[in-house]
């Protein structure tokens, strides 16, 4: 595992793990990479110093990083994004692809109401605003559940 320093092209930085550097660019180049704040695919490695460890007994200690674990947000957007997060999951029913589906069955009537959120494809999200679908982006990307 490798761990990097992140920069998004809207210039806010986060770090990542990744199994690897080839990893890492196989990710990037598909966009699966995200900038933590504002959702942005186009991410780029930070110059980083790598932490060596040593031998030597009167080698002085590294410097320990900053005690935070990677999930936890690194500054005041982070926090309100997460804060977002949750208050949508905890009062939303995530419905996945039949988002656009669920959403427009909801305005036509043909099922009940609430609130759902889920993902759709850009065209297909274009069409529910067109037909007057009152949809809205969230400014996250969905957790996607691991096998």
């Amino acid at each position: 595992m490798i761990k990097y320093s992140l920069k998004c092209d809207q210039d806010h930085s986060f770090d990542s793990w990744f199994q690897s550097g080839d990893a890492f660019a196989k990710l990037a180049a598909s966009g699966m990479v995200q900038c933590a704040v504002c959702g942005s695919a186009k991410v780029e490695k930070r110059l980083m110093a790598p932490a060596v460890s040593t031998d030597r007994p009167d080698a002085p200690a590294p410097k320990p990083e900053e005690a935070r674990p990677l999930s936890a947000p690194a500054n005041p957007a982070e926090a309100a994004m997460k804060a977002l997060r949750e208050k949508v999951e905890a009062n939303s029913e995530y419905v996945g692809l039949s988002f656009a589906k669920e959403a427009r069955a909801m305005h036509l009537g043909e099922a009940p109401e609430r609130s759902i959120y889920g993902e759709a494809k850009l065209d297909d999200a274009r069409k529910l605003l067109e037909e007057g679908v009152p949809v809205t982006p969230l400014p996250f990307a969905p957790k996607r559940k691991s096998n």
